[in-house]
């Protein structure tokens, strides 16, 4: 990396943040750190998650540009220049998309979940191509240097300060060495906690299903007393009550769900629980 930037023409840092992996990555990284003045190193306090761990990276970066991307060399570092030249273009943020995704299915099939929710959250159709591999301006950060909530996407917080998003194939490598931590459970959980987190489209959503609802339950009524006028008779059918019923209390349970799930992030937002610590850093 060092190479390719040095060619680039302009300085810069290197920041790594290591989240309690549990190997020797610290130890590594003191040592880069001690062998280049470039380099400096962040140890949290124990695994916060991946965006968790850029924050802490963006909030202490000195340079006027930020990079991010993953340290298992699946982002070449050959390819920052082409996100460097397209922010020069006028744009605030370049996500570096894949020309062609490697995961499996289920993993691309949890990825385009993730991204959709990220594209309702973000309101722009260019989520679709965001990754962690970005380049953005470091002025942006002013726009969520106070935030405190413990769930962070780093994507959405962007489109807190700019809107000039863009974005350029780029190579991804095999990953060399062990598996990636963001299954398809994870992703999807993932997808969830932002779109609960940074949206209101799930209390609209229920908002919708009441008032869908609701029309399902005049129509049931004006046919019981249409019936009723025309034939003189009631609706028979025990089945027929019990799915009435069945469905008005699905539709509020899942409304009651969706406004729990948002009362449990204000409480967890009132905790004022940090989104990270960090453990050591290097001088």
């Amino acid at each position: 990396m060092v190479a390719i930037l040095e060619e680039y023409g302009t300085t810069f840092e290197i920041l790594f943040v290591e989240d309690c992996g549990g190997d020797n990555s610290w130890e590594v990284v003191q040592r880069l750190a001690e062998e280049d003045h470039r380099v400096r190193g962040f140890r949290m306090s124990r695994n916060y998650g991946q965006h968790n761990a850029l924050l802490l990276g963006i909030r202490e970066a000195r340079g006027e540009v930020i990079v991010t991307l993953d340290d298992d060399l699946q982002h070449p570092p050959e390819e920052i220049p082409k996100l460097l030249e397209q922010l020069d273009k006028g744009f605030d943020v370049v996500y570096g998309p894949p020309i062609k995704e490697q995961h499996g299915l289920f993993r691309n099939l949890a990825s385009l979940i993730t991204k959709l929710a990220l594209q309702g959250t973000m309101g722009a159709t260019n989520a679709r191509q965001a990754s962690a591999f970005r380049a953005f301006r470091t002025r942006l950060r002013d726009a969520f240097s106070d935030y405190r909530s413990p769930t962070i996407s780093i994507d959405v917080l962007l489109t807190w300060g700019t809107t000039k998003f863009s974005a350029v194939r780029v190579q991804r490598d095999a990953r060399r060495i062990g598996e990636s931590g963001y299954t398809t459970r994870k992703l999807i959980i993932h997808a969830l906690n932002m779109t609960t987190t940074f949206s209101t489209r799930p209390l609209q959503f229920a908002s919708m299903i009441g008032f869908a609802f609701s029309l399902f339950g005049l129509s049931v009524l004006a046919f019981v007393i249409v019936r009723w006028f025309l034939y003189g008779s009631e609706v028979q059918g025990f089945a027929f009550l019990a799915s009435i019923i069945a469905l008005f209390s699905g539709a509020q349970l899942m409304a009651l769900g969706i406004m729990g799930e948002y009362l449990a992030r204000m409480h967890m937002r009132t905790l004022e629980r940090p989104p990270y610590i960090v453990k050591d850093r290097t001088l």
